[in-house]
């Protein structure tokens, strides 16, 4: 049995219409990728956007020598670091005006003219100066900053022409024993290369509020007074951390220096340019690690937790029903509440806390094990909200 089939016959004029009409198709259709792409980079990045990509001017490394390879870096990223000059005034005893003034560096970040600094090198400065290379100096204002991650952003005045933007590298794909370079200000000598190698990874330092900033990058690279806040590189001219701190017993380099990730910069930064500072998680307690006390020869009911001083009237944990250290109607001191665990993973100390809540997000509820009067409690607990470091413009004086 013969099967039946039905063959259309296209005149030239049809084709041509066709043709037409799948090419109006195809540009719709690019368009529409092209403008959810737009919606999404805007909904989820808040309009920060920050370069990642391989700067022009840098070869290929494996192509020339290390000797070349930090000349063209040095060359085509050296104009976007900063040299930043602060001023603070305060009152002496007599009423007299005192000045301070201090160094340090930054990276420019965008073509708006934000740039990443420590948060010590412009904490409490009243007057900001840039400089980049040459007698021009350009006024620069507070933005924000983050003393947990010892991060701040300022924003200097200068032309179009003379901002160079410092590409962002990825701190999580970094090993031990790369090639790195760090450009910086120390001593007031602008724009010093030096370079070095990883010398480690996941180190654990403190920013100047005492909170723990994690994954540190160690280097050999020397770092001294001034190199704070510079752009910590690859080979490939991207920026892989911020310098921040040395050890150093007479306070100069000995080989031994830090750097926050720059993955850390990439999550707080975006939070400090359009809010003024970040937004955490929080329980609203102070207290003190159970081993700190047994140290100091306290003895407890419990080995390891946190020992709960204080809960703040109207927080998360006061709402919850946890409490601090009281007294009862005799005078006598009553133990507060030790923290054991949050969620099943063990809190022996404040650093343990802001390293679990750092995974959480503000309105999460998280299950929060206690012990009380020598008896296990878990109280759900709703996280709210708190800024490191609020929006404080830097206030601009007459000269």
């Amino acid at each position: 049995m013969a099967s039946n089939s039905t063959v259309y016959h296209l005149t030239g004029r049809q084709i041509v219409l066709l043709a037409f009409a799948a090419a109006m198709i195809a540009i719709g259709v690019t368009a529409l990728l092209f403008g959810l792409n737009s919606f999404w980079q805007h909904r989820d990045g808040s309009g920060v956007s920050l370069a990642e990509a391989v700067p022009a001017g840098i070869n290929d490394p494996s192509a020339v020598s290390d000797e070349q390879n930090s000349i063209e870096v040095y060359k085509t990223i050296s104009p976007g670091v900063a040299f930043i000059s602060t001023t603070s005034y305060s009152e002496d005893f007599w009423g007299g005006v005192q000045e301070g003034k201090g160094t340090g560096s930054g990276s420019v970040i965008d073509a708006d003219g934000h740039i990443l600094t420590n948060f010590h090198v412009v904490e409490g400065a009243q007057k900001l100066n840039v400089n980049f290379g040459g007698d021009k100096v350009y006024p620069a204002t507070f933005v924000g900053g983050d003393p947990d991650t010892d991060l701040a952003v300022i924003k200097v005045q200068a032309p179009a022409s003379m901002l160079t933007v410092v590409p962002l590298g990825d701190s999580d794909k970094l090993t031990v024993g790369q090639k790195v370079l760090a450009i910086g200000n120390p001593f007031g000598l602008d724009r010093t290369l030096t370079t070095g190698v990883i010398s480690g990874l996941q180190r654990p330092i403190r920013a100047r509020n005492g909170r723990p900033i994690d994954a540190a990058i160690q280097t050999d690279a020397s770092i001294n007074p001034g190199n704070s806040g510079g752009p910590l590189l690859d080979k490939f001219g991207r920026m892989i951390g911020i310098n921040s701190q040395i050890l150093s017993p007479a306070g100069g380099s000995v080989g031994v220096g830090f750097a926050v990730p720059v993955n850390t910069a990439k999550r707080v930064v975006p939070q400090i340019i359009q809010n003024g500072g970040v937004r955490r998680p929080k329980l609203g307690i102070d207290g003190v690690g159970i081993e700190e006390l047994a140290k100091r020869g306290n003895k407890l009911p419990v080995e390891k937790g946190l020992l709960l001083y204080t809960v703040a009237n109207g927080g998360p944990a006061y709402a919850a029903g946890l409490r601090g250290i009281s007294r009862d109607t005799d005078g006598d001191l009553v133990l507060g509440d030790v923290i054991t665990s949050i969620d099943g993973a063990a809190i022996g100390d404040l650093d343990d806390l802001y390293r679990y809540l750092d995974k959480k997000q503000i309105g999460d509820t998280v299950q929060v094990q206690v012990l009380r009067d020598g008896k296990s409690m878990t109280f759900p607990v709703r996280l709210a909200g708190s800024t490191t470091s609020p929006r404080q413009p830097t206030r601009r004086l007459q000269e």
